[in-house]
């Protein structure tokens, strides 16, 4: 395995089974050995850093109905909000003053009519703060919307391809959505020059080691420049809410197979890793990560952003506990990166 190892940390790719090889392997120290490489590149590439993002939850109201997700449309027993200009414009002018240089958009999948407000609002965001990084997330659109986002400033997009098999997508979505759509979705943000974002649920309902490959080979063909993953963890309230939850030993494997793979990709250790474990946001860095998220939207909607059962958005997950989280990274001798964290991440 460690054979394996180093060939993915020189080569930057492997075959099907060489993935399927280290994401089943079960010795501790070649697990160990693979964390420890990952680390090793994450630190040649960032150092001791880790880059910090607002996290604005814009809206739970989506036109979606995704099987696993809490604020899918056929939820009705969500309280549902949309944040407004001013409650957003709060927001931000209170993550800048406590150092956050990159504000995190994300919200449900609303319809082409909002597009022209979310514009607006990038271009006051970039107006006051010019000197900060803007990331959407906020679904599907249609490549117009994107380029109008684009134009009014918006520089990176995060859009989860949640997995690259065909069969599996079906699955988790409603019939109206398509894997094929998600996936030209993404080549139309590369386009327009946004640095993008996507990345799976791990351990979702039906997925295989081997719907994973194939996630991890797309990946490493698109090669986007931040990588988004999380374990799965179920919402009371959907149609898979009785599946159990995904792995964070899986989801840190993974972690590092992709710096390995991606060396200068930005990858978040994610709220989920925080939720299921209570050391699963250090977990994730010491696997490879470089990222994290901390909570800035208002404390009365947070709870109402339910994607999944128990979501951590307080402590050491919000804005204002940036102190606990600084001195949770002390711990493994890492530290709080303030300035904006633009992926280095080339396309070839």
């Amino acid at each position: 395995m460690k054979r394996l190892v180093d060939k993915l940390r020189e080569r930057h790719e492997l075959d099907s089974e060489e993935y399927r090889s280290l994401l089943i392997m079960h010795d501790p120290q070649d697990i160990e050995y693979l964390f420890g490489q990952a680390r090793e590149v994450s630190q040649r590439h960032f150092g001791r850093s880790i880059y910090l993002r607002g996290l604005i939850e814009l809206s739970n109201v989506c036109r979606n109905n995704c099987l696993y997700c809490g604020i899918r449309r056929g939820n009705c027993h969500v309280s549902r909000y949309n944040l407004n200009r001013e409650q957003v414009m709060a927001c931000c002018e209170q993550g800048y003053d406590i150092g956050f240089r990159t504000f995190v958009i994300q919200g449900g999948e609303w319809g082409e009519e909002r597009s022209p407000w979310i514009a607006d609002l990038i271009r006051e965001i970039k107006s006051r703060w010019p000197d900060c990084a803007i990331t959407l997330s906020l679904g599907e659109h249609p490549r117009e919307t994107y380029a109008l986002w684009r134009d009014a400033g918006a520089d990176r997009y995060l859009l989860r391809h949640e997995t690259h098999n065909q069969r599996l997508y079906g699955l988790l979505h409603p019939r109206e959505m398509t894997s094929a759509h998600r996936l030209q979705c993404l080549d139309w943000l590369m386009e327009l020059g946004y640095q993008v974002g996507t990345g799976i649920m791990v351990g979702a309902p039906f997925q295989t080691i081997g719907s994973i490959v194939e996630d991890v080979e797309y990946l490493v063909r698109f090669k986007p420049h931040m990588i988004g993953m999380g374990p799965f963890i179920p919402q009371h309230d959907t149609p898979l809410g009785r599946f159990p939850a995904g792995s964070v030993e899986l989801t840190q494997r993974l972690y590092a197979i992709l710096r390995l793979a991606l060396p200068q990709a930005l990858i978040p250790s994610t709220t989920a890793m925080a939720s299921l474990a209570p050391d699963g946001r250090l977990r994730g860095i010491l696997a490879g990560a470089n990222v994290v998220m901390p909570n800035l939207s208002p404390t009365d909607t947070r709870k109402m952003y339910a994607l999944y059962d128990n979501k951590a958005s307080l402590g050491a997950e919000s804005a204002k506990g940036v102190h606990l989280l600084a001195d949770e990274l002390a711990t493994i001798g890492y530290h709080i990166d303030w300035s904006r964290g633009d992926s280095p991440q080339k396309k070839e």
